[in-house]
């Protein structure tokens, strides 16, 4: 689907015009976005925009990284959107030119729907020209970031509660999947915020001073959403190496249990032993009390080796 808005001198919003009339209307900017476009429809931005085959090679073959490319008087940007039900990105092109801003998008995207209506609703920005619509369509996209990165803070806080009093595997398990989808979060904010820092110092994008502070803002989202990002890491770390000192020390006591009932039973396996090999010149066994002379000396053995290691603090 493609869908057209443009901007006249005298500030008023015509929407859904064909490619060919937009410039019979002597548009001031316009704004063309490719929503899940078909293949013909996607053929426009050669047939139609004559776009650097770079650029169109890199709308159609997904998933790029977050970069910027300049060619001529057009500027080409890769973003990234998050999806914070399948903690997956997905990509979104922009075209910036002088009097226009095309998106080209093959997933739904409803940071650009917001933006369309901000341009075309609430009609902000639209004296600004294609840049600030660009900023625009940037700044929906970052501020979504906030909620995925929240929603893996509230589980990381249910873990450390653990109300349901799940298993320390279960949760060594949640941990390791939250600590994955921080990893996939940082593949998309940290080329973002560095996408960002080369637009805001670029000497090649025209007007950029007037919208200076625009990009400074959403560069300053993302160095905060980055260092929330590597806070939340650093828990996560902290949370898997508390429980991995747990069990250790866990394992630890039950060796150590085990170890104290062993060597215990060590003597008495030996004295059993020894007077149950038999032989014919044993005193002890004609004896009339050798049996409860034994297992006396069994008993006191072993409550006296038990209180010993007691003593010791083998059992704290």
């Amino acid at each position: 689907m493609i869908r057209t808005l443009a901007i006249t001198p005298t500030h008023e919003i015509v929407q859904d015009l064909p490619l060919s009339a937009i410039a019979e209307h002597d548009a001031k900017w316009y704004w063309v976005d490719f929503a899940e476009p078909t293949e013909a429809e996607a053929r426009l931005l050669d047939t139609h925009f004559r776009f650097h085959p770079l650029a169109i090679e890199d709308c159609l073959h997904l998933l790029q990284r977050p970069k910027m490319d300049h060619y001529e008087d057009v500027h080409f940007l890769v973003l990234h959107a998050i999806r914070a039900d399948k903690m997956a990105a997905e990509e979104v092109d922009l075209f910036v030119g002088p009097n226009f801003l095309v998106t080209f998008h093959h997933h739904p995207s409803p940071e650009i729907d917001e933006a369309w209506n901000r341009i075309t609703i609430r009609r902000k920005g639209i004296d600004k020209g294609p840049l600030y619509a660009a900023y625009v369509v940037i700044d929906k996209l970052v501020d979504e970031y906030f909620p995925t990165l929240y929603q893996l803070e509230d589980q990381l806080s249910e873990i450390e509660s653990n109300h349901n009093h799940d298993s320390t595997e279960k949760l060594m398990g949640q941990l390791f999947e939250i600590r994955a989808n921080l990893l996939k979060l940082r593949r998309t904010i940290v080329p973002m915020r560095d996408l960002l820092y080369r637009i805001i110092n670029s000497e090649r994008i025209e007007n950029m001073k007037k919208h200076l502070l625009y990009f400074k803002d959403v560069h300053d989202h993302l160095l905060k959403l980055t260092d929330m990002l590597e806070a939340t890491r650093d828990m996560t770390s902290d949370m898997r190496d508390n429980y991995i000192s747990v069990n250790a020390h866990r394992m630890n006591t039950i060796m150590k249990t085990l170890t104290v009932i062993t060597t215990i039973f060590m003597p008495l396996t030996f004295i059993a032993g020894l007077y149950g090999m038999n032989f014919a010149n044993m005193p002890e066994l004609q004896w009339r009390w050798g049996y409860y002379a034994v297992l006396f000396v069994m008993i006191a053995l072993g409550v006296g080796m038990y209180a010993w290691f007691r003593r010791k603090g083998w059992f704290k």
